[in-house]
C-alpha cells in the first residue's frame, strides 16, 4: 500500500535563502527515499526563491486558512503522516486533521523554540540576563501546547530536548531529537576546497527576515568590524543574505570594508572564497545554518555561546566562541592570520559535520521511531491525556473561530 505524507508549510521552503528551507528539503528527501508520497501544501505566497517541488516529484497545493475547502481536500488525500511546518500551522490546521483523518501520524516539526528565541530577544532589549521569566512567555504557551497535541516533535538541538524536558516537563514519548541530517564530507572533497593563503577576506550570512540575522549585522557594524579593520586594514568584511531592507544596504561601506552583497546565488561558492565566518548572534533558538554551511566549506567561525547551541556537542570547535566583543574581535583577527590555527579548526568541523550530524545515522533512527510511532498510535494517544484534553479545547476555541471568520468572508 502506498504511504502518504502531507507537509503543511509555514512558507515554500527556500534552501538557498535560510536554514529553515534547508532543513525542510532534508526531511522531504528523507521521506522520498522511504517511498512516501508527498504532497506539500501551504496558505502562503511562494516567492521567486522557492524552490519548484515538483522537481523532485512533489505534489504542491495552494490552500487557504479559515476554509472548509481543506477538509475535503485532506479527507480525499487520507495522509499516513501529517507533518506540521511550525506550530503555526499546527494551530491552523490540526484541529482539521484531527476531525477528518484521525488515524495520521501527526508530526510537528518546531525549527527550533520559538519561545525560546523570543524569551532571548526580549532580555536583550531589557538588558538583563535571560531567566524562566522570559522562557514563559505567551509564545511558550502556544508552543508547549501544540507540541502535546502532537504525536511527535521533531526537536533539532539537544540544548532545547533539554530545556523542554527540564524546564517545561514535556514526557520524552512526546520529542525526537534531529538536527540537520548532513551527507558525509569526504577527503577527496576536502582536498578540493580553496587552501588557506587562496582565501580571502571575512563573511557573514542570514536570511534578513530572520531578526537574530540583522540584528548580528548591526552588531558587526557597530561594535565588532572597527577594531578588526584597525588591525587588518585590507580585509573586508561580505554581507550575505537573502530580502536585505533598505536599513541593511544602508549599512554598506566600501572605504570601512563593509560590503553589504545582498542574496547568495551559490552560499557553496561565497563561504568558500572567503577565510573566516563572523556569526556573532546575541539572541535566537536551533541550529544556525550559517556556521554548517562554514563547516562544509572548509571556513573556520568565530560565534557567541547562542550561536554555537547545539552544534559542537563534546568536539574541539571549528573556531572560537566568545561573547566578549574585544575577545571576539582580537579571535577573529588570530584565526585570520595564523595558518597553523587555521587549518586546525578547519579540520575541527569536517570531523563535527562527519560525527555529529551524519544523515545515515539520524535517518535510520528516525525510520524507527516514525514507524513505531504508527503501529502504537492509539496506545501512544492514551497515555497522553494532556494532548487529548488540549485537543478538546483547541476544537472548542479555534475550531469556531475559524468557523465564524469563514462565515465572516463570505
Amino acid at each position: 500500500m502506498k504511504k502518504n505524507l502531507l507537509i503543511i508549510g509555514y512558507v515554500w521552503p527556500e534552501p538557498k535563502s535560510s536554514a529553515a528551507g534547508s532543513r525542510m528539503l532534508q526531511l522531504i528527501e528523507f521521506f522520498l527515499n522511504e517511498n512516501y508520497g508527498i504532497t506539500f501544501a501551504s496558505p502562503c505566497a511562494k516567492s521567486d526563491n522557492a524552490i519548484n517541488l515538483e522537481t523532485i516529484g512533489v505534489s504542491q497545493i495552494s490552500i487557504a486558512l479559515n476554509n472548509s475547502s481543506f477538509d475535503g481536500f485532506i479527507k480525499e488525500l487520507n495522509p499516513n503522516i501529517v507533518l506540521f511546518d511550525r506550530f503555526m500551522m499546527e494551530e491552523q490546521f490540526g484541529w482539521r486533521v484531527a476531525e477528518q483523518c484521525p488515524n495520521a501520524l501527526r508530526i510537528l516539526d518546531t525549527e527550533d523554540l520559538h519561545c525560546l528565541r523570543k524569551g532571548r530577544h526580549l532580555a536583550l532589549k531589557d538588558q538583563k540576563p535571560f531567566d524562566n521569566t522570559y522562557l514563559f512567555n505567551d509564545t511558550a504557551k502556544r508552543e508547549i501546547a501544540s507540541i502535546y497535541r502532537n504525536d511527535l516533535s521533531l526537536i533539532i538541538s539537544e540544548v532545547e530536548m533539554e530545556i523542554l524536558k527540564n524546564h517545561f516537563k514535556v514526557p520524552d514519548a512526546l520529542l525526537f531529537y534531529l538536527p540537520f541530517i548532513l551527507d558525509e564530507i569526504s577527503e577527496e572533497n576536502t582536498n578540493k576546497l580553496p587552501k588557506f593563503e587562496e582565501r580571502h577576506h571575512f563573511i557573514s550570512i542570514g536570511n534578513f527576515l530572520h531578526e537574530p540575522n540583522y540584528d548580528m549585522v548591526l552588531y558587526l557594524k557597530e561594535t565588532i568590524w572597527r577594531p578588526i579593520r584597525k588591525q587588518l586594514p585590507k580585509a573586508e568584511l561580505h554581507v550575505y543574505g537573502a530580502y536585505a531592507s533598505q536599513k541593511v544596504n544602508q549599512l554598506h561601506n566600501e572605504k570601512e570594508g563593509f560590503i553589504v552583497k545582498g542574496f547568495a546565488e551559490d552560499v557553496n561558492e561565497v563561504m568558500q572564497q572567503a577565510k573566516v565566518c563572523l556569526a556573532p548572534i546575541r539572541f535566537g533558538a536551533g541550529l544556525k545554518g550559517k556556521l554548517f554551511d562554514a563547516m562544509q566549506n572548509g571556513t573556520p567561525s568565530v560565534t557567541t555561546e547562542v550561536g554555537a547551541e547545539g552544534v559542537y556537542g563534546n568536539f574541539d570547535v571549528n573556531g572560537f566562541i566568545e561573547n566578549n566583543p574585544e575577545i571576539l574581535a582580537a579571535k577573529a583577527i588570530q584565526l585570520y592570520q595564523n595558518e597553523t590555527i587555521w587549518k586546525e579548526k578547519q579540520e575541527n568541523g569536517f570531523s563535527i559535520i562527519n560525527l555529529r550530524f551524519n544523515k545515515k545515522e539520524h535517518q535510520n533512527r528516525f525510520i524507527e521511531v516514525v514507524e513505531q510511532s504508527i503501529k502504537q498510535l492509539k496506545e501512544n494517544r492514551l497515555n497522553n491525556f494532556t494532548g487529548q484534553m488540549l485537543h478538546h479545547h483547541l476544537l472548542q476555541s479555534t475550531k469556531y473561530m475559524s468557523k465564524w471568520i469563514e462565515e465572516k468572508n463570505r
